[in-house]
């Protein structure tokens, strides 16, 4: 069974400024586990390049996926 920390959480982007060829809006991205990241107001994702980066948490708003599309949204 999953925890809080090891559950899948995904965002949607609603801002890209600054970062358009690495964020698109209204994307939903899996965000990784990166306390450190929280902390400083970031979310460490992978962005439209298939890397992970750190992008500021007030350019995504939080989302719940249903359970039977998480495995579409879980692939990498």
């Amino acid at each position: 069974m999953m925890t809080e920390s090891t559950t899948p959480h995904y965002v949607l982007c609603t801002n890209n400024a600054g970062y358009e060829d690495d964020l698109r809006l209204r994307t939903v991205y899996r965000v990784l586990p990166d306390e450190s990241a929280a902390n400083s107001n970031y979310l460490r994702l992978i962005d439209e390049t298939g890397e992970d980066y750190l992008f500021p948490a007030a350019y995504f708003v939080p989302i719940e996926i249903p359970t039977e599309a998480e495995p579409l949204f879980a692939a990498t």
